[in-house]
């Protein structure tokens, strides 16, 4: 059998992607020590770019359901001494079970998938973060309900988170408002097969207006720290401050991936206030991940 995949969103169906999004509901509500369906089992944890929730969710996952993780910098593997990416995907699946790559080239993810003979993860690449919306997603439905036809508001960079939002709006049909510098929208090719249910704003405020979710990322991401001071000033008036938040809708909810800024890219009254949903988000990709790990491993 072939295996599953978790590149992007969209190697899932929606229906596959709400039915993740309840059992991760019910693996947080219901914990079983005693519930080990990956046990025996192991994770090769790649991770090319540093990280803080990524590495403990997918490795407290793993240990949660009786099984075990390996954690793979460059410095540990060939993989930072120029082996063929290939080679790497081949010698590593034939020996763990799962892999999951937290990388910045997008085609690094997507080589190891071709030459794997087990699943592979995404964990983040400079292009999408389908793990963190797995959170995001999570933490709405539990807050909130459903998602479906409700309006997101997108305020900040283009990025990988961005990209992941537009495929969300897709997969569990909901309006998606961006409003971001226009030097720093997101890439074309992620926003046309969406172009019915994304909307362009100059305006924070504009954007936020009668949405149901209001989620930011920092202004430069890790790597882009040469770009802080003209990232700065780009942004400079794309802040999710208290104004922003009371254009949208009273319930509305405030969501960003961490770690963040105060004072940057949100006012510390937003993230601090009691809109925010960061730490139970943060917390969901424990419970999100784990809910991925059973449906790709346990097949």
């Amino acid at each position: 059998m072939q295996p599953r995949h978790f590149i992007s969103l969209l190697d899932l169906s929606s229906q596959e992607l709400r039915d993740l999004i309840h059992r991760a509901i019910d693996l947080k509500n219901n914990r079983n020590p005693d519930f080990q369906p990956l046990k025996g089992k192991v994770l090769a944890m790649v991770f090319e770019k540093s990280s803080t929730r990524t590495r403990i969710s997918f490795e407290a996952g793993m240990v949660q359901f009786g099984g075990s993780a390996i954690f793979l910098s460059p410095r540990d593997t060939q993989l930072g001494r120029g082996e063929p990416l290939e080679d790497s995907a081949k010698v590593i699946s034939s020996m763990v079970d799962c892999i999951m790559l937290r990388t910045h080239a997008h085609d690094t993810v997507t080589t190891f998938a071709q030459h794997s003979r087990v699943p592979v993860i995404n964990g983040l690449t400079d292009l999408l973060h389908p793990c963190q919306l797995l959170a995001d997603m999570q933490t709405y439905f539990e807050l909130r309900g459903d998602i479906q036809g409700k309006t997101v508001a997108w305020i900040g960079d283009g990025n990988n988170m961005c990209h992941s939002y537009i495929n969300a709006a897709r997969q569990f049909d909901f309006k998606l408002n961006i409003a971001s510098p226009a030097d720093y929208r997101p890439l074309q090719s992620i926003v046309d097969p969406a172009a019915d249910r994304v909307a362009f704003f100059n305006s924070p405020i504009h954007a936020a207006h009668n949405a149901d979710l209001i989620v930011t990322d920092v202004w430069a991401s890790m790597g882009q720290e040469s770009e802080q001071k003209k990232r700065e000033f780009a942004f400079r008036d794309f802040q999710v401050n208290t104004e922003v938040m009371q254009a949208a809708h009273p319930d509305a909810l405030f969501m960003h991936c961490l770690p963040a800024h105060r004072g940057e890219e949100v006012e510390a009254a937003v993230i601090d206030g009691p809109q925010s949903a960061v730490f139970p988000e943060a917390e969901n990709r424990l419970h999100a991940q784990k809910a991925l790990l059973e449906f790709l491993i346990c097949r």
